[in-house]
């Protein structure tokens, strides 16, 4: 007997940093990584990219991040088919910067550099996934 697809998604490994972080940020308490320098990072780390500290301390993501860059997604990967359409957008959020799909956007209108935005974890078309989300404030 073969299992269905939805079989298989109940037993999914779980990525104990990433998806922490992903519930975390759904449950709109999404932090960073700070070192002693000052250093931000996302998770999942063990050290700081930049002085290569190993002492780490979260800190509460900031609500609201600014849209530095985009880029419009007309012919999608396999994962993304059923979304296309879509904007992938790079925010900065003061200490760290997220990548995510921009939601709440059309694509053609064009999207001002600057664009306040919040973060948030929604589910992807295609195959359900969880995704970092961007939403216009």
């Amino acid at each position: 007997m073969t299992e269905s697809s939805d079989e298989r998604s109940d037993e999914r490994v779980r990525d104990a940093g990433y998806d922490d972080w992903l519930d975390a940020l759904a449950e709109t308490d999404g932090y960073y990584l700070v070192c002693p320098e000052g250093h931000g990072s996302l998770p999942p780390r063990r050290v700081c990219p930049d002085c290569g500290s190993t002492e780490l301390a979260e800190e509460p993501l900031p609500d609201v991040g600014a849209v530095e860059t985009f880029t419009a997604v007309h012919v999608p990967p396999p994962r993304f088919a059923d979304e296309a359409p879509y904007v992938t957008a790079i925010a900065d959020f003061g200490p760290v910067r997220l990548t995510g799909v921009l939601r709440g956007v059309d694509p053609d209108d064009g999207i001002p550099i600057g664009l306040e935005v919040t973060p948030g974890v929604e589910r992807r078309a295609t195959d359900d996934e969880r995704i970092v989300t961007l939403r216009p404030v």
